[in-house]
């Protein structure tokens, strides 16, 4: 399937759900309609190991014949059912039986079945329940069948459901999918749903443009990026990882540039947003062994892997992304204090949580690594703990790099934000500034980045560029000259520099204008004088 069919199958996606969702929000409708895309994924894939299972033991039907061959199979042989759901169990972790398979439901919406809902309940909950790997514990569990933001009845709801699925099955139809094809759908409408949410956008997406760039930077080498990208990343981190597209993306970096990747690891505090990140590894072919994503609050730090006390057995990361939730109030104690996060360069603000985050990424960074972070512009400036913060990691030779990036870039704000580059142990002495406040194209409702502008970043960052207005690498001596204050403009102005006006050389030019003036009127004079006309 080609790029423009992938975007295709997108838009189609999102039409039905546009038509569909009627006065419902986009948020709610969001969890059923990617349910739905998801359920469909785990069916074809397990029913394709079915087949390679079974082999010719597995039925063909005709056409018109609108079981599921797993049903016929199944009826045929119910002695041999629990042998074979326990290999499926080994082979691809998880069991569906073929009344709950997406085939079956979408012909149950085909035909107006009344006990669809009731059918897809079951299913869910089987698979939350019956499958022998935790990825799908509770996976479902935000999915209420029961709302009465579907209809006031059971009947009511029903009937909606059994729309809302033959239409996604006749819209998914049309086109021939597979793993990264119904992903990348996923992934459409993720960002669709988002510039549809508005503020709570925010909390699960990250614009593609962005998640490109991060991705890009932490691919390419820590100490030599103009050498290129990395040949293996084997743990990969994003503490706030939402959706987890900035995960898949970073993925995607190393494996189009021939390398390939470990482990992925997530965490996300929001449960709703939590599941949403475990469908989308899957969909894009993620086996359940090479990611874990965790549901928990990072800023108390309650993920057991990542509550290592012996430094020597804690967990290092090759590259960490982030996109945490800007300028949020959180609650440190006394006892967080001597948090081994934090300790070395104390605690956050209440008002805002930005420097708990990026200290809580850089404890994890392992010595070879790189963490790109979105960050308010506040982190730059402002005073009090955030300046002695940001004043020890300045010192220390953590910040390698500051990004500044256009205003309006997000669905959940319109401030402009920054990136910064985070190193364990860096290469340069000075800080790369890279000010692209101004390379933007502007939209309706937000402002985007185009390919050339993320090119234009990131080779600037790989190459540390010198350009000006754009780029410029800042001494150490400088940066402690403005007392560690990192804001962009102060060391890359975008500003077009005034003209220097040469004084003599402008009282040269009007005595010259003046002389044209005066030529001219004593030429106008003398053919009024032939006329007999008066001089003016």
């Amino acid at each position: 399937m080609t790029l423009q069919e992938q975007t295709q199958l997108g838009k189609t996606l999102w039409k039905i759900a546009d038509d569909l969702r009627g006065a419902m929000n986009a948020d709610d409708f969001r969890d059923y309609m990617l349910s739905f895309l998801f359920l469909r994924y785990l069916s074809d894939n397990y029913e394709a190991a079915a087949k390679k299972e079974l082999g010719p033991e597995y039925p063909v039907l005709d056409k018109e014949d609108k079981r599921s061959p797993l049903a016929v199979w199944y009826k045929a042989n119910e002695a041999d059912t629990p042998e074979f759901e326990k290999l499926m169990r080994r082979k691809v972790h998880y069991v569906i039986e073929p009344q709950h398979l997406w085939s079956s439901i979408a012909e149950m919406a085909r035909t107006q079945h009344e006990e669809l809902l009731h059918t897809l309940q079951q299913g869910f909950k089987y698979i939350e329940n019956e499958s022998f790997d935790s990825t799908f514990q509770g996976l479902f569990s935000e999915i209420n069948l029961d709302s009465e933001k579907l209809g006031k009845n059971y009947t009511e709801r029903n009937k909606r459901l059994c729309t809302i699925i033959q239409k996604i099955a006749e819209g998914i139809a049309e086109f021939s999918t597979g793993t990264d094809i119904l992903g990348d759908a996923y992934e459409y409408l993720i960002g669709q749903f988002a510039a549809n949410s508005g503020k709570k956008a925010g909390e699960f997406y990250t614009p593609q443009p962005i998640s490109t760039i991060l991705s890009e930077i932490v691919a390419l080498d820590s100490q030599e990026p103009a050498s290129g990208p990395k040949k293996k990343l084997d743990k990969v981190l994003d503490f706030a990882c939402g959706s987890g597209s900035l995960l898949l993306n970073v993925r995607k970096q190393i494996k189009e540039a021939g390398g390939s990747i470990g482990k992925i690891f997530g965490q996300e505090k929001n449960i709703t947003t939590y599941n949403l990140a475990r469908m989308n590894m899957l969909l894009h072919g993620v086996k359940d062994s090479e990611f874990e994503i965790h549901h928990g609050d990072t800023l108390l730090n309650d993920w057991d892997i990542l509550n290592e006390m012996n430094p020597a057995k804690k967990m290092q990361f090759d590259a960490i992304v982030a996109n945490p939730p800007f300028s949020y109030r959180w609650e440190p104690n006394e006892a967080m204090g001597e948090d081994f996060r934090f300790k070395s360069h104390g605690l956050a603000p209440k008002s805002a949580a930005d420097f708990a985050f990026l200290l809580h990424g850089l404890h994890f960074l392992g010595s070879e690594g790189v963490m790109a972070i979105i960050l308010p512009h506040g982190v730059l400036f402002r005073g009090g703990a955030e300046e002695r913060i940001r004043t020890k990691l300045l010192k220390d030779g953590h910040i390698d790099t500051v990004i500044g990036l256009p205003a309006n870039l997000f669905y959940s704000t319109g401030i402009p934000v920054c990136i910064l580059v985070l190193k364990k142990c860096k290469k340069f002495d000075d800080v790369l500034f890279i000010n692209a406040a101004e390379h933007y194209e502007k939209g309706k409702r937000q402002n985007a980045l185009n390919d050339d502008h993320i090119k234009n970043i990131v080779a600037t960052y790989q190459h540390r560029k010198e350009q000006d207005r754009y780029s410029r690498q800042v001494s150490m001596e400088e940066i402690e000259g403005n007392g560690y204050n990192l804001n962009i403009s102060r060391y890359v102005s975008t500003a077009v520099s005034e003209k220097k006006i040469d004084l003599k050389e402008v009282n040269k030019q009007l005595i010259d204008i003046n002389k044209r003036i005066d030529d001219a009127r004593a030429k106008h004079n003398a053919f009024l004088k032939e006329l007999g006309l008066p001089p003016i």
